[in-house]
């Protein structure tokens, strides 16, 4: 550990938009692997579906279920002004504690992305359709606003008919129909719907995949994060210490708690499928004593992993390729060094590799 693993712009690198991956790749489970090997300092090049060949024997791989929504709606403001909104609330934690008033509209106070911002005012009702509407109750910082939000019937079914998929913003194109099957997760559990970006090294895996590795040993197990727009937030802080971390909800049922437990006791390696399930299980362990409770936990966690972090529960991670000075590429730094994994990113490039949400996979072995 130096004073560089501290410093924001320890965490640049050259990346040309070229490899900046726009469409998803044309086979899912077609991506390439990089193999990143800790023990020898060597790269494998490879493909994912040959993912079981690297994996150590007996490992668990614990994986994110939530399911994307498209929670980006366009509506418009009582002048008849067009406004956009997006939901950052997860439909899940809204439908918990809604009510549900005399004239059949649901209601419950959710947290959104409200543009343009400067043209919305408290009070006002905005409209998004027929089954889903607004009143403003707070303005905040960077456009979002606390908000009373009402739709009738089912609040995800209806975004689905009405709503957009919020893509990542540096992917430079309108939603396309391919984007929503292509971003999410075959494992996606509909009950688990609460997520604005995709828990992206999931995007690789295919059910045949699933399949081959379960015949061959390796266990499986799922958590839930709903993965908010905070994702996409980037570290403003130049020590990276100072960065206020965001906060995203986690459920960690008592059967995955249990396989959890049972691999950690066995001494089976956990692999997390991507960082939303490594900062599930490890933002559970950090606040149950650092380790996963016997009946499982949910809550909220703003976990935030860089280098100097020790590792509770993962031992292996499977992630994209990130953004640079982003706090994903913190956490995959202090899984195997910052000056690794950048070393490694650099090769990626030379080896054209795609990056970010649709481009290619790492296994950090």
């Amino acid at each position: 550990m130096n004073e560089s693993d501290f410093q924001l712009s320890s965490y640049n690198y050259d990346l040309p938009e070229e490899r900046i991956a726009q469409y998803p790749p044309e086979k899912r489970g077609a991506s390439r692997l990089m193999v990143l090997d800790r023990a020898s300092g060597k790269n494998i090049h490879s493909t994912f579906s040959h993912l079981g060949d690297f994996l150590p024997e007996g490992a668990l791989l614990v994986a994110n279920n939530s399911c994307v929504v498209p929670a980006r709606l366009f509506g418009h403001r009582p002048t008849g002004g067009k406004v956009e909104l997006l939901l950052l609330t997860p439909p899940p934690l809204l439908k918990a504690c809604a009510s549900l008033g005399a004239d059949g509209w649901n209601h419950a106070q959710a947290e959104v992305l409200l543009r343009p911002s400067r043209s919305i005012h408290v009070g006002d009702r905005l409209v998004f359709g027929d089954d889903i509407a607004v009143e403003v109750l707070r303005k905040k910082e960077f456009g979002q606003h606390d908000v009373t939000l009402f739709w009738k019937g089912d609040l995800v079914e209806c975004m689905r008919r009405i709503g957009k998929l919020p893509l990542p913003p540096y992917i430079k194109r309108e939603q396309s129909s391919e984007d929503m099957a292509r971003y999410q997760t075959v494992y996606a559990d509909r009950e688990k719907s609460g997520s604005v970006a995709a828990p992206t090294a999931g995007l690789h895996f295919t059910d045949a995949l699933r399949e081959e590795l379960r015949q061959r040993g390796f266990g499986w197990a799922e958590v839930t994060l709903h993965v908010g727009y905070g994702t996409f937030s980037p570290v403003r802080e130049q020590d990276i210490r100072e960065h206020p971390m965001h906060s995203e909800y986690v459920e960690v049922s008592p059967e995955t708690a249990a396989v959890i437990r049972e691999a950690k006791a066995s001494g089976r390696p956990v692999v997390a499928v991507g960082t939303t399930s490594c900062r599930t299980m490890e933002g559970c362990a950090a606040q149950n004593g650092g380790v996963i409770p016997e009946g499982g936990w949910h809550g909220w966690t703003n976990i935030f992993i860089y280098p100097g972090f020790r590792f509770q529960v993962v031992d292996h991670l499977i992630t994209n390729f990130h953004l640079p000075e982003s706090s994903l590429i913190m956490l995959v730094a202090a899984l195997c060094g910052r000056e690794r994994i950048l070393s490694a990113y650099a090769e990626a490039v030379k080896e054209k590799y795609r990056f970010f949400s649709y481009g290619d996979a790492m296994f950090v072995r």
